[in-house]
């Protein structure tokens, strides 16, 4: 049997709110969201987004080479698992306690205001470093933060990134690399990756309305979610983990659905599991057309109608690279202090796609009547990257 792996702590903040508390409440509130509008994003109109409204954790001990909104939502997630961090290297000492996070947009919105500073005043601002955009800044901010001089670096694939930094962190421990890992992820809101998505024609005109007909694509968010990942017994385990590559196209996954479907049979295959111990999946439902369609007729392959299904996005946003990470943190806060098996809802106007294969759509309020067990996460990406998490109640 494989060494087991476990979720100790958990620091989040997102749309929902400024920790585990405020998003529990959020998610299981039984409100319908309505997403904010932004004129800032985007010139050329008003764009749906969910960004995080509460004061952030002061950056004024680290150098500014690392000061960014990216870094600021991290801290602030940090700050909720600090005893945590602190009691991990007071037991193991820094060089065995590892950092691996997800993000896709690190300090670019850093570079942005820099550059609009600039066009107006001329000259580069002199809070400014090329530095702070680096994906490798939300890592190198962290270990500065905490203290620790273990393996610590960040995966960038996009909207998967976060996900499969919590994959990778289980492979450090089990490789004996580290006694703890510092794992998840953060994206915050910037006008490059909204207008990107622009350009694709995926910004939806209201807001994310996942698997509904008429859906017309995702409005983005930002958030910041943090575990401490280690061997000891904690509430949550990381029961599987499954990657895969379409390797099929640059930004649009392939149809049959063929690269999602590896990852969760993989993820089921490490875990030990078949598909009807899950007793829910988060699914990545973006939203768009195509993601949709494709998770759609994977999801149903595999598990058919049986088992609830729902997706965040419509009330955290499409936080990027952050979205595996704060998607696992919506799965361990339904695993945990939730003697109802209450489950995340799935909120979407309309009807849900006909043409979609079908699936067993969480409606709000929904109970199991009992707590879950096992709970499924997908993540899916731009070059047909996927991940799946199982995480366990322990």
């Amino acid at each position: 049997m494989r060494e087991a792996i476990h979720l100790n702590a958990l620091g989040v903040i997102c749309a929902l709110g400024a920790n585990a508390e405020e998003v529990r409440a959020g998610l299981f509130s039984g409100q319908a969201p309505e997403p904010s509008r932004s004129t800032e994003l985007l010139r050329a109109r008003s764009v749906p987004a969910a960004p995080v409204t509460a004061a952030l954790a002061s950056q004024d001990a680290l150098p500014t080479w690392l000061h960014s909104r990216n870094n600021a939502l991290l801290l602030s997630a940090l700050a909720q698992i600090r005893p945590a961090v602190d009691a991990a290297i007071a037991r193991h000492g820094a060089a065995r306690v590892a950092i691996v996070l997800g993000t896709s947009t690190s300090g670019i919105g850093e570079t942005e205001r820099a550059v609009g500073e600039h066009l107006r005043d001329g000259g580069v601002p002199a809070w400014f470093d090329m530095r702070q955009q680096e994906m490798g800044s939300p890592a190198l901010a962290l270990r500065a933060a905490i203290g620790s001089s273990g393996p610590a670096y960040v995966v960038s694939t996009a909207c998967s990134s976060s996900a499969k930094a919590i994959a990778s962190a289980a492979r450090l421990l089990r490789a004996g690399l580290a006694d703890v890992v510092i794992a998840g992820g953060a994206d915050s809101l910037c006008g490059f990756t909204v207008a990107g998505f622009a350009s694709l024609e995926s910004v939806s005109a209201s807001g994310s309305n996942p698997l509904a007909a008429g859906r017309d694509g995702i409005h983005i968010g930002e958030g910041a979610a943090l575990f401490v990942v280690s061997r000891d017994p904690g509430p949550v385990r990381v029961a599987g983990h499954g990657e895969s590559s379409d390797a099929h196209h640059i930004s649009a996954p392939l149809a049959d659905g063929s690269g999602a479907l590896a990852a969760m049979q993989m993820a089921l295959a490490e875990a030990g599991l078949g598909a009807d111990a899950i007793d829910y999946i988060n699914l990545h439902g973006t939203a768009t057309e195509q993601n949709d369609a494709m998770e759609s007729l994977a999801v149903h392959t595999l598990f058919g109608a049986r088992v609830p299904v729902s997706s965040t996005k419509r009330l955290t946003g499409h936080t990027l690279g952050a979205a595996g990470a704060l998607e696992a943190a919506l799965a361990y806060l339904a695993l945990t202090d939730n003697p109802e098996g209450l489950l995340p809802p799935h909120w979407h106007s309309g009807e849900i796609d006909p043409r979609l294969p079908p699936l067993q759509v969480v409606v709000p309020g929904r109970k199991l009547g009992r707590p879950l067990r096992n709970v499924l996460s997908n993540s899916f990406a731009f070059g047909g990257s996927n991940a799946t998490l199982i995480l366990e109640r322990c």
